[in-house]
């Protein structure tokens, strides 16, 4: 099984309207409710995947049962701990200019983080754990780094999808994937790439330190993929993108998802390659049939 950890997922209320009058009662008809959250993403594509996996965070309030609701119509199997607090409304205005106000997130008792943790007992070897997205300021900074050695004792596999010490700090445990784009990549160690080489020779130091396959995004320029023993490449598809939210998650879960079933690193990191891409070809998460077009653009070259 594959389990995906939303700890702050949102209700995005998104409104869109010609323009927005600053000081004024502005109207729109054109509005929607949608639930909202870097795991719940990979969830969305695992599902597109046929990939079986369950989604885990924390939800509470009314906004946390129309959350649900929306997954449950999504098909998306869920098993979230239900809180006293409300579940965050994030705010998305699409007008001339798009502007959001995000909500920081639900205060989570120590009694509700026990029973979340408690989820983590029924892992066994196989599975893995995919955690996405940022935390509810009621949570230790190092929360997702409390997890990591249960989830191993368990025997099962973990992706941490974060930036900076955060992620380094992953490392010891040696996660299953890391997906630093080239600009967090050079932040990671304080300096700046001027050439790929240069660049391939700081991420397999991430290799060295732990992590057990390295993705590096490129946006458009596609990406590069370092395994223990070999390097690969891959053109980026060719595509109008028009939409960043979620292309990494997308990222992660089509490599995530392929690897699960294949445990082979290559078809996996084009799987990665198509399902990112995919999503910032569309308004929305991909689905099937949009990460199908792409596939066969990403030809994954061997360069070591």
């Amino acid at each position: 099984m594959i389990y995906t950890v939303t700890v702050n997922p949102a209700l995005d209320y998104v409104m869109q309207l010609e323009k927005v009058n600053a000081g004024e009662v502005n109207r729109t008809n054109n509005y929607s409710f949608l639930a909202g959250g870097k795991g719940i993403n990979v969830s969305q594509i695992l599902n597109q995947l046929n990939v079986e996996n369950t989604a885990w965070g924390f939800v509470g309030g009314f906004t946390g049962k129309e959350l649900i609701r929306q997954l449950n119509q999504k098909r998306i199997t869920s098993d979230f701990v239900t809180i006293s607090d409300v579940t965050r409304v994030n705010v998305k205005i699409h007008a001339e200019k798009e502007t959001e106000i995000n909500a920081a997130g639900p205060q989570i008792t120590n009694q509700e983080i026990t029973a979340f943790k408690s989820r983590l007992d029924d892992l066994k070897k196989g599975d893995i754990v995919v955690m996405s997205g940022s935390l509810t300021p009621s949570l230790p900074t190092d929360f997702y780094q409390q997890l990591l050695p249960t989830i191993k004792d368990a025997g099962a596999e973990f992706v941490v999808d974060t930036t900076g010490q955060a992620l380094l700090d992953t490392l010891e445990y040696g996660p299953l994937v890391i997906k630093p784009n080239h600009h967090e990549l050079a932040d990671l160690f304080n300096t700046s790439f001027d050439s790929s080489d240069v660049m391939l020779e700081y991420a397999e130091k991430l290799l060295n330190m732990g992590a057990q396959n390295v993705m590096v995004s490129m946006a458009g320029d596609g990406g590069y993929l370092l395994t223990k023993d070999h390097v690969y490449h891959a053109k980026g598809a060719v595509g109008t993108a028009v939409n960043s939210v979620g292309a990494g998650d997308s990222m992660i879960a089509g490599f995530v998802g392929t690897y699960f079933k294949t445990h082979n690193a290559e078809e996996s990191f084009r799987m990665g390659m198509a399902c990112g891409a995919a999503t910032a070809f569309t308004k929305d998460i991909a689905v099937k049939s949009q990460i199908d077009a792409v596939l066969p653009q990403i030809k994954v070259e061997q360069i070591s």
